[in-house]
């Protein structure tokens, strides 16, 4: 099972550090395929004054320490096309925010590096329209029938995290899941799926949610997840609310692989 996993955004350095060594446990579990994921700048905050992170050249950087450190595959968005080929030299997937999964020079791009594309599908979108995000991967990359075999020798992958619906929750339609699955493998975004934008010039969530979020699509039968996860949430710099604290996200882990193996799915990959 795929697990994606890690602070939401690259803070200092030691905060760094200590999320990643407290994840080691879980990348040495034979059951999981594990990517440490942070963002090296998130561009989308909702105020012009909320921390970003360290910015392109300096968070290739800690990756590239946590990778040599930690042996770690890492994960993280990217939100221009010119951040595709530096950011393909060092990170295993590229991620494509949900606001930008249409946005075909960044997909061509990010399509042009050796990574996997892990691309999250809008919250504005239903499912069958993400067949043509991962048609413009495809195609990139010489292969013209989308389907999850395809997708998946590629190096594609569609993430779920809900629907917004103009009241300011996102909701989650078990449905898509299935759906996206026609295309390529799925991952499903525990953590964001409990978001709440934009609520007085942040993005608030409520975390207790998660793990019955989390265990539901593990019943539905997904590729992979992707967590959140902090030391103490209540202080991490970017989408504490939806957050989990790292124990109770290794709980949630070991719920899922007791879903998984109730309903006979396997874990590999």
């Amino acid at each position: 099972m795929k697990i994606l996993t890690g602070p939401c955004v690259l803070e200092d350095r030691d905060t760094v550090m200590r999320i990643a060594e407290k994840l080691k446990p879980l990348s040495e579990d034979k059951r999981v395929d594990f990517y440490f994921k942070a963002s090296f700048d998130k561009a989308n905050r909702t105020s012009i004054s909320s921390f970003r992170g360290p910015g392109l050249d300096e968070g290739l950087k800690l990756f590239q320490e946590i990778k040599e450190q930690f042996g770690y595959k890492v994960i993280t968005d990217i939100h221009e096309s010119y951040q595709a080929a530096p950011a393909g030299e060092i990170m295993d997937i590229l991620q494509i925010p949900a606001f930008l999964c249409r946005q075909t020079d960044l997909l061509v791009a990010a399509a042009k590096t050796p990574a996997i594309i892990n691309i999250k599908k809008g919250q504005f979108l239903a499912a069958d329209a993400m067949k043509h995000p991962v048609e413009k991967i495809l195609n990139t990359r010489g292969i013209f029938e989308v389907n999850y075999e395809n997708a998946q020798k590629a190096g594609v992958w569609l993430c779920e995290r809900g629907n917004t619906f103009g009241y300011g929750a996102l909701v989650v339609d078990m449905r898509n899941l299935i759906l996206l699955k026609q295309y390529a493998p799925v991952i499903f975004d525990a953590t964001h799926s409990v978001q709440i934008p934009s609520t007085g010039g942040t993005t608030g969530g409520n975390s207790s949610f998660v793990p019955a979020m989390a265990k539901a699509a593990a019943a539905v039968g997904v590729d992979g997840f992707f967590f959140e996860t902090h030391i103490d949430p209540s202080v991490a710099k970017s989408d504490g609310p939806n957050m989990l604290n790292i124990e109770t996200m290794y709980k949630t882990v070991e719920e899922i692989f007791a879903i998984q193996e109730a309903l006979g799915y396997s874990s590999s990959f």
